[in-house]
């Protein structure tokens, strides 16, 4: 199997500044293993911005599988405020994928950024948001349909840079040429709905589809940071 991919990034409509990061920095097409990860960093002006790239810089230099590279991120998010104090309370999530060329994705996961995999036939999500409102989704006091624009959507429940231990969410599955795997941050999900963006990610090149993506939640307001990765399976 190949892998043909595009990355895309963009403030929003509302914010000045950008804290997500997304990893490949460029496009491209590979036949070997491929690693694609996507952070969104939270604790002020500065500071998520500087968690968001700790996450992806370290995450991307370490070897070994997904959970490592998520764990090792967090103690470097951790020891860059111990360095230096006026960083505390930054953290960031973390969202990577290995996509192997026999035919398999390994997903490692903190936080609210996102994995799909679309299908032939399904778009399914891969990762689960460690919010407030999924939580209270899971316990059955809110319904999906209630969880999507709460009040406290906004409320994560695990991040990179809270504590030297993080539970990191490891999801596998199965790659079938022509699936299209899509990271992205929550300035998309906040802002589209999944048929709305599985029909966005259905369509063009990756890059036509990434960007597409992009457009289509700064068109609905674009109250957030929005960054994707789009990779296409290929035989």
């Amino acid at each position: 199997m190949k892998f043909v991919w595009a990355t895309g990034s963009h403030p929003g409509r509302v914010r000045d500044n950008n804290e997500d990061v997304a990893f490949p920095e460029s496009d491209g097409r590979s036949s070997k293993l491929l690693l694609i990860a996507l952070a969104d960093g939270m604790g002020g002006h500065v500071a998520g911005e500087v968690a968001s790239r700790i996450a992806i810089e370290v995450a991307t230099e370490t070897t070994g599988n997904p959970e490592r590279r998520v764990k090792t991120s967090n103690e470097a998010i951790i020891d860059a405020v111990l360095e230096k104090p006026s960083l505390a309370g930054m953290g960031t999530t973390l969202t990577l994928a290995q996509l192997d060329p026999i035919g398999r994705v390994t997903v490692g996961h903190v936080g609210d950024s996102r994995a799909y995999l679309l299908g032939a036939d399904e778009f399914t999500q891969l990762t689960e948001d460690h919010t407030y409102v999924q939580e209270e989704v899971n316990a059955g006091r809110l319904t999906p349909a209630e969880a999507r624009g709460h009040p406290k959507g906004g409320l994560i429940t695990r991040a990179l840079g809270l504590g030297r231990d993080v539970d990191v969410d490891i999801k596998r599955s199965r790659l079938t040429a022509g699936d299209r795997i899509l990271l992205c941050s929550d300035g998309l999900t906040d802002m589209l709905t999944d048929d709305e963006i599985a029909a966005i990610l259905a369509k063009g090149t990756p890059s036509e589809a990434a960007w597409a993506l992009i457009e289509a939640a700064n068109q609905a307001g674009g109250l957030d940071n929005v960054s994707v990765v789009v990779v296409v399976v290929e035989p």
